[in-house]
C-alpha cells in the first residue's frame, strides 16, 4: 500500500500524472500588466520633459522642473552628519514622525503664522508633501465623492483623484481673477464636493492668496460641509512684505482645514524628501491610515535636520529668498528687453506668462492651443527646456511656465537665445 493510500490526507498519486497534451497546448495570451485604473491618468507632463530632454544632443538650459539646483545650507548638512550617528536613527521610523520634529513644526507654525498645533495630533511628517496629498486624497476620498481641483494644476491632485476613484469638479483659475477660484463658482459646486484642493502660492500661476480669501474658503466649506487641503510648499518664497498668509489663520479653520508644507524649496531639500501635513486631527489620521498600509515615516536623521533647519528657518529662508529674487529680476528684465514681458510673480520661483506673438504668424493672433507645439520649437531652436501651460491643464493653454532654477548667467543667456529667435522669425 502506497503513502497516498495510508493517508486520505495526501493528495491522491494519480492527480499528480500531467496530460502530456497539455504540454503542447497553445500557450494563453499573457495579461495587461497595467490596472485599469492607469488608464484614468494622462502621462505625467515632466517625464514628458525629461523624455524630450533625452531625446536632445547637446547642452541645454532647463527651465522646466521645479527642481532647485542649490544644495542645502552646510549647516542643515551638518546636522544631518550628526544625526547619522544616532543608532537609533537606523531603526524603522514611526509613521506620523519623531515628536521633536512635530514639536519643531508646531514652533516653525506659532512664529510663522501665529497658529497653535498641538504636535501629537495635529501634525505629521511626511516623504515630501507630494506623498501626503497622494495620501491624503485616497485617505478623504473614493467613487462617489466630488473633489474641487483648480486649473490650471500641480498634476497630483487631479490624477490622485482619478487613481481614487473619486470625481474631479474642476475649479478654474482664470488671469481675470487673479488666478484664484471665483467664490460664486465655489458656491455652485460646494454641495457637490467633499474635498477642495487648493495651492498657494500657486503652482504653475505664482499667485498668492489673501486671508480674506481663506476667510471666504472656510466660510463656503462650513456652509457646505467640505474639506480644504492647502498645499502651502511655497509660502517662504516671497517677495513683497505681504507675506503669505496659511489657511489655518483663519479661525475655526481647524475644523475643516489640512495643509501641507515642504523643506524642499525653502531651504533646497528636494531630494530629501521631508515634508509635514499640520491642521485637522481627523485628516491627519485618514492621510495616516494610508501611509501605514503604504509606507514608512521619513528617515529619523532627515527629520534630525529638518528640526535644525525649522528652528532656524528666518535667516536660512531668507538667504534662499535674495537668491531667487536676483535670478527673477535677471529673468524679468532680460525677457523684456528680447521683447517678450513677462510678470514678474509676488512668490514662488515660477514665472507664469501668456505667449508671445507665434513666430511665423500674423500679429493679433495668438495660438493659445499651440503651447506645446511652442515649447518643442524653443526646445530646438533655442536649447531651452520650460512648461507647456496646457501640461498643466485646459485653462493653462496659452501659457508658458518658465522655472528659475538656474544661476543668474545661464538665466541671462536663456532669455537671449529666446530674444534673437523671436526677433529673427518677426522680420
Amino acid at each position: 500500500m502506497t503513502a497516498c493510500h495510508r493517508n486520505p490526507d495526501l493528495i491522491p498519486c494519480n492527480s499528480l500524472r500531467l496530460d502530456i497534451s497539455t504540454i503542447w497546448a497553445k500557450p494563453k495570451p499573457v495579461k495587461e500588466p497595467f490596472a485599469r485604473r492607469l488608464g484614468r491618468i494622462p502621462p505625467y507632463l515632466f517625464q514628458e520633459l525629461d523624455d524630450l530632454k533625452a531625446k536632445t544632443k547637446g547642452p541645454i538650459i532647463d527651465l522646466g522642473e521645479g527642481s532647485p539646483d542649490q544644495p542645502a545650507s552646510a549647516r542643515i548638512t551638518r546636522a544631518m552628519v550628526r544625526a547619522l550617528a544616532k543608532p537609533v536613527n537606523h531603526c524603522y521610523p514611526t509613521y506620523a514622525g519623531k515628536f521633536p520634529a512635530r514639536e519643531a513644526v508646531a514652533a516653525w507654525y506659532r512664529r510663522r503664522f501665529n497658529v497653535k498645533l498641538d504636535p501629537g495630533t495635529e501634525v505629521a511628517m511626511l516623504l515630501g508633501s507630494k506623498e501626503g496629498v497622494g495620501h491624503l486624497i485616497w485617505g478623504t476620498c473614493g467613487p462617489g465623492d466630488g473633489v474641487g481641483v483648480c486649473d490650471p494644476n500641480y498634476p497630483i491632485y487631479p490624477n490622485q483623484t482619478r487613481l481614487s476613484g473619486a470625481r474631479l469638479v474642476s475649479v478654474p483659475l482664470l488671469e481675470e481673477n487673479r488666478f484664484l477660484p471665483d467664490l460664486d463658482h465655489l458656491v455652485r459646486i460646494g454641495d457637490r464636493i467633499k474635498l477642495l484642493c487648493l495651492n498657494y502660492p500657486n503652482n504653475p500661476t505664482a499667485a498668492v492668496a489673501d486671508l480674506e480669501f481663506y476667510r471666504q474658503v472656510v466660510r463656503l466649506a462650513q456652509r457646505h460641509g467640505f474639506y480644504v487641503l492647502n498645499d502651502c510648499v511655497y509660502s517662504e518664497l516671497y517677495f513683497t512684505r505681504n507675506k503669505p498668509p496659511s489657511i489655518l489663520q483663519v479661525p475655526g479653520a481647524k475644523e475643516c482645514c489640512i495643509e501641507f508644507h515642504s523643506l524642499s524649496k525653502t531651504f533646497s531639500m528636494a531630494g530629501w524628501r521631508i515634508g509635514m501635513a499640520v491642521g485637522n486631527s481627523r485628516l491627519i489620521q485618514a492621510l495616516l491610515r494610508i501611509k501605514q498600509n503604504t509606507d514608512s515615516g521619513p528617515f529619523g536623521a532627515i527629520q534630525d535636520a529638518a528640526t535644525y533647519a525649522l528652528k532656524h528657518s528666518e535667516s536660512l529662508a531668507a538667504k534662499t529668498r535674495d537668491l531667487y529674487r536676483r535670478r527673477q529680476n535677471t529673468f524679468c528684465s532680460e525677457m523684456t528687453r528680447a521683447g517678450w514681458r513677462v510678470p514678474k510673480p509676488e512668490a514662488t520661483f515660477y514665472v507664469w506668462a501668456r505667449m508671445p506673438e507665434q513666430p511665423g504668424k500674423a500679429k493679433g493672433r495668438r495660438q493659445k492651443t499651440e503651447d506645446y507645439r511652442f515649447v518643442l520649437e524653443l526646445l530646438k531652436n533655442c536649447r531651452v527646456v520650460v512648461a507647456p501651460g496646457s501640461g498643466f491643464g485646459k485653462y493653462g493653454k496659452g501659457y508658458i511656465r518658465f522655472a528659475l532654477v538656474q544661476n543668474e548667467n545661464r538665466l541671462r543667456q536663456a532669455a537671449k537665445r529666446i530674444g534673437r529667435w523671436l526677433m529673427a522669425n518677426r522680420e
